[in-house]
């Protein structure tokens, strides 16, 4: 299985070797790029198996029969999954009565038509469904081309019944789509630093809470005790905006472009009461902030996505020596991004300081770094 699963393709290596492989290989790429990095590279985290909070199943019915698991590596056949080594333990506790569920859900022919045209019958036949592991329990979206009927809510809420720790259910026809909470018993949440943060169905989380507090620890390691105004670029739900705003004399503008999970994030600042985080909504890929609006702040932290940042970057290398921030911590999740991004600031007068690799994804081909910049004035 693992040597299909497009996740763990390496499980079938010592621990020692697969850690050993993956330092160098991500050292050596980085180094192709940017030159040598004695004394910027430091002692890599990798996290243990067991700890992945968030996984996302695709599934598919084959005549009678269910396949329900991840995606073969560069494949879109789904290897079927009945436990994986990489998830949580009440993810894994739910996997079974889940893939029944599902297949309730997909026997289940909904009625179809259109004025002054022949009825149909549609059924689920596939789609994906995500499960994260929240603080509270677990929250579940669904997503298949089908609109849902009442017999599908029925089975839905007989199955929310049957599993006490699943405490919302969602759905949503399409990914870019607002997921519809269908079942919640409670408002699922999560615990950054001192914060409880409600999330929003389907809102990307850290893969897991260890990494979580991994990458905050090196945020707030590289930023130290540079306070006053910061950044938090591709924001998300605030990963990185609650602890540098424990700072002292810090202010912190949290940027990102997803409205509904900004939303979210506003009511969670307004009901914690946290008077030094401002948000706000801007496409940073479209509409970078610009080197007027970056002038003066301290710390820039950025956490882009795979496609990495570089219009921020370039935006960043414009502004005057003088008014540059102090520091940039930069987190990635995609090393070939990050080299490409590294150096427009490295050319633009940054200096490269501190990088350190985070290893969320065991036996995986996917890295994290979390990097260090500064500017000297």
């Amino acid at each position: 299985m693992y040597e299909n699963c497009g996740g763990c393709i390496y499980r079938q290596l010592d621990l020692s070797v697969y850690q050993k492989q993956k330092e160098q290989k991500v050292r050596a790429l980085l180094e192709e790029n940017l030159g040598h990095l004695e004394n910027i590279w430091e002692t890599p985290v990798f996290l243990p198996d067991g700890t992945r909070r968030r996984a996302a199943f695709a599934f598919k019915m084959k005549g009678k029969e269910l396949v329900f698991g991840f995606n073969e590596s560069k494949s879109a056949e789904i290897e079927d999954i009945k436990h994986c080594d990489m998830l949580t333990s009440d993810i894994n506790a739910v996997l079974e009565n889940v893939r029944a569920l599902i297949k309730k859900l997909c026997a289940v022919e909904k009625v179809s038509s259109k004025k002054g045209k022949k009825t149909t019958l549609q059924r689920i036949t596939s789609g994906d469904l995500q499960i994260s592991k929240v603080q509270n329990g677990l929250d579940i979206v669904l997503e298949a081309d089908v609109d849902l009927s009442l017999d599908h809510r029925f089975e839905i809420a007989d199955f929310m019944n049957e599993n006490e720790k699943v405490i919302r259910f969602s759905f949503r026809k399409k990914h870019a789509w607002e997921a519809e909470p269908v079942v919640q018993k409670t408002r699922p949440f999560i615990t950054i630093g001192k914060t409880n943060v409600f999330v929003s169905a389907g809102d990307f989380l850290q893969p897991s809470k260890e990494g979580e507090e991994t990458l905050i620890g090196l945020v707030k390691k590289y930023v130290g005790e540079t306070g006053g105004k910061t950044a938090d670029l591709f924001c998300g739900v605030g990963t990185f905006s609650y602890a540098l705003a424990e700072l002292e004399k810090t202010s912190v503008l949290a940027v990102d472009t997803n409205k509904s999970l900004l939303e979210n994030f506003q009511k969670s600042v307004d009901a914690q009461m946290i008077p030094n985080i401002k948000i706000m909504q801007k496409d940073l890929f479209l509409y970078p902030l610009s080197k007027e609006e970056l002038e003066d702040f301290e710390v820039v932290v950025m956490d882009p996505p795979r496609a990495g940042a570089k219009q921020q970057a370039q935006e960043l290398c414009k502004i005057e020596n003088t008014k540059r921030p102090r520091k940039i911590v930069m987190v990635s999740c995609n090393p070939i991004t990050f080299a490409r991004d590294a150096k427009i600031l490295i050319e633009g007068g940054y200096i490269l300081k501190k990088i350190t690799l985070t290893d969320q994804f065991v036996y995986s081909d996917h890295s994290e770094l979390v990097a260090l910049f500064t500017n000297e004035k």
